[in-house]
């Protein structure tokens, strides 16, 4: 999917959870649900989490930049490698990693 169709999808889906842009986390992963589940202690069921397949890593990281830069949920960008070509987002909670 072009990189805006999957800006707009994540856009949405925090918007639709009503929740401000400072309370959700902003990753790349090579593999989006070890990456939420297992490192960042999301919560399958019950947690508000987003991922999409990105065409590229390029675009996972632009993507990630876009909501961490300009749009201000926590995360850090330059992360990740070649492989790393999913983009995810979650809702921070009390028992989240960060």
């Amino acid at each position: 999917k072009p990189q805006w169709s999957i800006i707009h999808e994540i856009d949405a889906y925090i918007e639709g959870a009503g929740g401000e842009h400072e309370e959700w986390y902003v990753g790349v992963a090579s593999d989006a649900e070890d990456r939420l589940f297992d490192d960042h202690n999301v919560k399958e069921k019950g947690d508000q989490w987003i991922f999409r397949q990105c065409m590229s890593s390029a675009d996972a990281r632009d993507i990630e930049s876009h909501f961490v830069i300009e749009m201000g949920t926590d995360g850090g960008t330059g992360g990740g490698d070649e492989s790393t070509d999913m983009v995810y987002a979650y809702r921070k909670a009390a028992h989240t990693e960060p």
